[in-house]
């Protein structure tokens, strides 16, 4: 994830773009801003209170003289005991380092900070769902009940027990160290050297399935969380470090040993505040409002539903061209704009956000549609690619992603005619005749296609969160981002996406080689000892994927299924064509040096 932006904006596309995925580890530095003391200060307070009612001299450091003094650590429950004799005092005691008074309230100390705010609205809108945190304060509860939400909070080994469980709360605060209204928060090195079995089995599994972001806590103490954190097996989710100043010591060290970002902060209000803006400003610019997309499907699918609406669909479809032309018309779209990573990010995500509406509708006329709804996509992509294409120059970059637009259009409508099967019409859309960027024409697979598109440059998407190591980042982005989400507009629940994709890849590979004829095929085969042995075609994720060799592959040579494909007029109609093209297919797979 190195590949764009700094890292507070890293960490803001990382939460946008893995809703649920990250869980808060929140240390005493959250609730510093609202004075609210540590345990271990408000134990060493405990001891300056004792001494002092004992006649000691004011201390330098009551911790040190504790010790020396009792010849052990000093201890929060054994010093509670001896300030108060019943519940009720210590209560009042604890109540006076926590709880805010009126003057407090007044002053604004001890209520949740602008930090705690922001947290509380990124759990409210689905962000964050799990928190652990070393504090004892209930700060970050009452931020939460502000929003309405109750979270699940754990205090004690005890309460685990009974508790709703991970997967089922709207919020599950993971309090390590106990709560104030309990004598038994957890404060010297011999008691955070090592967890309960039980807190162990939690956080085991809270940081192998998730991300971690660090805010407040050094990871200086608390030997048994930072143990938990480097035993952690999963690395699929970055960590996030936030620190005032260089990050050292042990904490330097674990953040170096998962490969974790390091973002540099002013304060925690200031982190989370930003954060939670730039979130909340990401998801305004992929989207549009859902109600409005979800009634655009609903009359696509009544327009698709009688050959009598097609005017309706053919205009309800213009009108979505007309909404992404007039977007991508706007000033922060120029094309002479600044080419920073964040202002690239930016543009694709505007770019999808206005794309959703017309990339679901063609994906149900792919499916749905006969072959007069299918020419109102192709109409759809023309314009499209015309308006990219009629400019007076600009950043190349910015020119090719105006036909973005037409990539996912395209990619829709091949998956749901794939998913319909039908051959005859995929064929012919996939062969259609459209003008590239340079007046010339050429087939619409050989412009749109995700594998082909000449803004599909792999060191542009890689500037996309989490693929910045992906071979085939616009591939995978599309498969495992976009239409995971969007393809349950117009495909049928739970269809095996990746599979879907592989084989749209192959058909893709077939359809393209078809230009070098059977002859050229055979002659590169039987040449391979005296060169090259195969002739190039659009690769994808089959080619680092092995579910194609494994699961997609299988299926496009059986018999049957080469022989429909044959009669849709793949391979211009001929079973050994379609066997050539996917033996060819295969050695270039095998040439790849990234595979």
């Amino acid at each position: 994830m190195n590949g764009f932006g700094d890292p507070a904006t890293q960490l803001a596309f990382a939460v946008h773009e893995n809703r649920g995925v990250f869980a808060l580890l929140l240390g005493s530095g959250l609730s510093r801003a609202a004075e609210i003391p540590t345990g271990w200060e408000i134990t060493t307070d405990l001891v300056r209170r004792v001494a002092t009612a004992q006649g000691v001299e004011e201390q330098d450091d009551w911790a040190k003289w504790y010790a020396e003094a009792e010849g052990k650590e000093p201890n929060y429950s054994e010093l509670l005991a001896q300030l108060a004799s019943t519940p009720a005092e210590r209560r009042a005691i604890l109540h006076s380092y926590i709880e805010p008074n009126e003057e407090d309230r007044e002053e604004g100390r001890k209520i949740p900070t602008l930090g705690h705010r922001a947290i509380a609205r990124l759990v409210q809108q689905g962000y964050i769902r799990i928190i652990v945190t070393t504090n004892f304060d209930r700060l970050m509860e009452n931020a939460l009940r502000e929003v309405g939400i109750e979270p699940t909070v754990i205090t004690s080994p005890d309460s685990l027990q009974g508790a709703e469980p991970i997967t089922h709360s709207t919020c599950y605060i993971l309090k390590l160290h106990g709560d104030y209204k309990d004598a038994r928060i957890l404060n010297t090195d011999e008691e955070l050297d090592t967890y309960p079995g039980t807190y162990n089995a939690v956080l085991d599994r809270i940081f192998d399935e998730h991300g971690l972001i660090v805010c407040g806590w050094s990871g200086e103490w608390d030997h048994a969380l930072r143990a938990a954190i480097e035993r952690a097996p999963n690395r699929r989710y970055p960590m996030f470090w936030a620190s005032r100043g260089d990050l050292r010591g042990h904490g330097a060290e674990l953040c170096s040993a998962r490969k974790g970002v390091t973002v540099s902060i002013s304060d925690a209000d200031a982190f989370f505040g930003t954060l939670v803006e730039q979130v909340e400003t990401l998801a305004q610019s992929q989207r549009r409002n859902p109600v409005g997309v979800d009634m655009l499907v609903s009359r696509a699918k009544r327009y698709l539903s009688k050959p009598e609406y097609r005017i309706q669909l053919a205009d309800l479809v213009a009108e979505e061209v007309e909404r992404v032309i007039s977007r991508h018309d706007q000033d922060d779209m120029a094309l002479h704009g600044p080419v920073g990573d964040d202002d690239i990010l930016r543009r694709i995500l505007l770019s999808e956000g206005v794309s959703e509406g017309l990339t679901k509708v063609c994906g149900l006329i792919g499916r749905w549609g006969d072959r007069s709804q299918i020419s109102v996509v192709v109409d759809a992509i023309r314009g499209i690619l015309n308006y990219a294409n009629d400019n007076q120059g600009g950043r190349v970059i910015y020119i090719e992603l105006r036909q973005y637009p037409a990539v996912l259009a395209y990619h829709a409508c091949t998956l749901g005619l794939q998913y319909a099967e039908k051959w005859s019409e995929l064929h012919e859309f996939m062969g259609l005749e459209v003008q590239n960027k340079r007046g010339r024409s050429e087939r619409l697979l050989d412009v749109a296609g995700p594998s082909t598109w000449e803004g599909s440059k792999k060191e542009l998407w890689q500037k996309l969160p989490g693929m910045d190591r992906r071979y085939t980042p616009l591939n995978d982005h599309l498969a495992d981002e976009i239409f995971v989400s969007w393809g349950a507009a117009f495909l049928p629940p739970r269809v095996p996406l990746a599979d879907l994709t592989l084989l749209n890849e192959a058909l893709t590979a077939i359809r393209y080689l078809e230009a070098a004829g059977l002859e050229q095929l055979q002659n590169v085969k039987a040449n391979s000892e005296h060169g090259r042995n195969y002739i190039w075609a659009p690769v994808g994720r089959a080619g680092w994927s092995y579910d194609y060799q494994e699961r997609v592959l299988p299926r496009i040579v059986e018999t049957d299924f080469r022989k429909r494909l044959a009669d849709g007029g793949f391979g211009g109609g001929s079973e050994d064509f379609i066997s050539e093209a996917l033996e060819n297919y295969s050695r270039l797979l095998a040439n790849l040096h990234w595979r």
